[in-house]
């Protein structure tokens, strides 16, 4: 089914944010589950930075919609926006989102297939995915084992997600680290996720800014649907050789002729 391109995105797009909203309602749920407020307070800092995500898409929905007013009101921007809002009430928004985006693109299986042929940034997505989880649960599991000893050093909900972020990026600055058997068991596992995760971030920026400019007769829209735009894209390439096999002839009997 063909999805209307002024209320939805690029596929890959339209998964990862629904993906999000998937682990905000599964963070609603941790709320009530666990009884730690020190643990919940990591939870309370990642959906906070969820909330920033969610206020950014709904900013970049609403200012490329071809139509502000249909956008905000028919295409239920509102509830775009209040999903971006961190009050518990308006998390179900946000699944409420990835319902409609899901049935609007044809299914899951639709935007599946999509995912998997758009390798690139569905690469880059899913290893922005794949940091907030380490951030959060790690931060989770770190601050549980590590708060009840006398000499920890990681005691708050912002110590926990500190010290995650800054080994998984591998620099360690060694200002809080685990004293417990526990937490640097969970230690290991945080900074084997980041080699894995940050490593091949930056191998994916590296590529994507030093790999060579794509040729001109290389560059034909797939997804370009009007076929007289792919007729004029053709016929123009076609006149671009024709000239590029003239100036080479031409050269050839310019050196004939000095032989």
């Amino acid at each position: 089914m063909p999805r209307p391109s002024s209320e939805l995105k690029d596929s890959t797009y339209e998964l990862f944010i629904g993906a999000l909203s998937v682990l905000s309602i599964f963070n609603l749920i941790l709320y009530y589950v666990i009884n730690n407020q020190v643990v919940t307070g990591v939870v309370a800092i990642i959906d906070g930075f969820l909330s920033l995500i969610f206020l950014a898409d709904f900013l970049y929905r609403f200012f490329t919609a071809g139509s502000k007013s249909r956008y905000f009101f028919s295409q239920f921007g509102w509830a775009d926006l209040l999903a971006s809002l961190p009050f518990p009430q308006a998390k179900i928004f946000r699944l409420f989102r990835s319902f409609r985006a899901g049935r609007l693109m044809g299914g899951a299986r639709h935007m599946l297939r999509e995912f998997l042929g758009n390798r690139a940034q569905s690469a880059l997505l899913t290893l922005l995915f794949f940091i907030i989880l380490v951030l959060e649960f790690g931060g989770m599991a770190m601050v549980a084992v590590e708060s009840g000893s006398p000499e920890a050093n990681i005691l708050t909900p912002s110590d926990a997600v500190w010290y995650t972020y800054v080994t998984i990026t591998t620099v360690g600055y060694g200002d809080h680290y685990p004293v417990t058997t526990e937490g640097r068991l969970i230690g290991i596992v945080i900074m084997t996720a980041g080699v894995g995760l940050f490593g091949t971030l930056t191998g994916y920026l590296a590529n994507a800014f030093l790999a060579p400019p794509k040729r001109k007769e290389d560059q034909i829209t797939i997804g370009n649907d009007n076929p007289k735009a792919k007729f004029v894209e053709l016929k123009q390439m076609l006149k671009e050789q024709k000239q590029a096999q003239l100036a080479l002839e031409a050269k050839i009997n310019e050196i004939e002729a000095l032989l």
